[in-house]
């Protein structure tokens, strides 16, 4: 069976128009897609005070800051956002500690967009060793990552979990015009919807409690 898509509307949390009002901080501890930090000092050792502070666990917030308020199995420690590595993965960053580089270990992890930060900062720590030594450091650039279906050519079907992944960044997916479709192909299709559409709405949680606190 065939199956179209339809883009994302136009209301997209990660667009550029979510970011107003924020500050440089804040929008780099968003949730969203794979994007290098842009460090505000030219100097590489305030650099790497600036990305720590991306990458440090959020506080849990009553009164006063105290714990990790996403310190959860599967969520990323610094903006919440639900993501469950592969073992396999080479981008799957190692067990979080609660001061970054130190600390004791975290039951969470961090997204693939704050993953991809954590290898930025430990490419720079590695920069900065080999500026001191007198030695050439190629620096790190992160790429955007693509859905594997992406590589498979023409598709002309979907795993369930792609389907999952799809619909929870945004995207409509339903069978060509005119198929007509079993009860139990229905009943598929209607329930990786609402597991996708669960992801989406953890994907939002945490906007939302930005915006409150903001």
């Amino acid at each position: 069976m065939s199956i179209s898509f339809s883009p994302p509307g136009l209301l997209n949390l990660n667009g550029p128009n979510s970011t107003m009002g924020f500050t440089t901080l804040q929008v780099a501890r968003m949730p969203g897609p794979i994007t290098s930090y842009e460090y505000k000092s030219s100097k590489e050792k305030k650099q790497l005070k600036e990305i720590r502070k991306v990458l440090y666990p959020e506080k849990k917030r009553f009164i006063f800051k105290y714990g990790a308020k996403f310190n959860v199995k599967c969520r990323c420690i610094v903006c919440g956002a639900y993501h469950e590595w592969d073992a396999s993965d080479t981008m799957r960053p190692p067990i979080p500690l609660s001061e970054v580089y130190k600390g004791r270990p975290l039951k969470g992890n961090y997204c693939p967009k704050h993953a991809s930060m954590f290898i930025q900062m430990e490419t720079l720590e590695q920069q900065i060793l080999a500026n001191n030594h007198g030695l050439e450091f190629k620096k790190y650039i992160p790429k955007p990552r693509f859905p594997n279906m992406v590589s498979r050519g023409p598709l002309t079907d979907l795993t369930a979990t792609e389907v999952i992944t799809l619909i929870s960044a945004g995207w409509t997916i339903e069978p060509p015009k005119g198929t007509k479709e079993m009860p139990y192909q229905q009943y598929t299709r209607i329930m990786l919807e609402v597991q996708g559409k669960l992801l989406q709405i953890q994907q939002i949680i945490p906007l939302l409690e930005v915006n409150e606190n903001g």
